[in-house]
């Protein structure tokens, strides 16, 4: 499966973005994906994550630092999954990537390492 994502951009804290994560090559049914962020000089971090295995509720999980700002919802008519990111703050600021875990229960992996497919990611801003 390729990912791609967009909607990353400089935004004032306080305001909102929405990126989106398209998929192709493969149906996001089989997956989790995933979003995570790397600032420079940082670790890339997990921020949230949703299964998207048909039949089975799109279970969610999201990093403490983002719970209450960021909503990740799919669409597995359109092959994408959305991350909703409210009330930005600078220490949003990062290089954000989408992710895909091949999964056939449903299960929503953390750890970047538990992801088989990339995206390349948007860069999103935040200004004080």
């Amino acid at each position: 499966v390729q990912l791609v994502e967009s909607g990353g951009g400089l935004v004032q804290a306080g305001g909102s973005l929405r990126l989106s994560c398209a998929a192709s090559g493969d149906t996001i049914n089989d997956y989790a994906i995933g979003w995570f962020r790397q600032a420079p000089g940082k670790e890339r971090e997990e921020v949230t994550e949703v299964s998207c295995v048909s039949g089975i509720d799109g279970s969610t999980h999201y990093a403490d630092s983002v719970k209450g700002r960021f909503t990740i919802s799919s669409d597995n008519a359109k092959n994408t999954v959305y991350l909703q990111i409210d009330s930005l703050e600078p220490e949003d600021t990062a290089i954000y990537y989408c992710a895909a875990s091949f999964t056939v229960t449903g299960a929503t992996p953390i750890s970047p390492a538990q992801y088989q497919y990339w995206g390349r990611g948007t860069q999103v801003t935040v200004s004080s």
